[in-house]
């Protein structure tokens, strides 16, 4: 089962990534562009019998590596 990661800063944790962008847009002459934030999307192919179980690794694996809990959070989708 293929699932997506979607990792993102936490309101509140200063994204300077997003932060360098906005600017970037700014100096480019876009205007109304505010509250840009920067996250990441991870792939996986996991083997499981079922979608729950699927979720399950996925989640403990977001937990064990993949995320910073104390200023990042994640969502796990499924890709069909």
């Amino acid at each position: 089962m293929r699932l997506q990661v979607f990792v993102r800063l936490k309101e509140g944790v200063l994204d300077v990534q997003g932060k360098a962008v906005q600017n970037g847009l700014a100096h480019l002459g876009f205007e109304g562009i505010d509250n840009v934030r920067i996250g990441k999307l991870i792939e996986l192919e996991v083997k499981a019998k079922d979608e729950e179980q699927a979720r399950i690794k996925a989640k403990e694996i977001c937990e064990k590596l993949l995320v910073n809990p104390i200023i990042e959070s994640y969502e796990i989708r499924s890709c069909s």
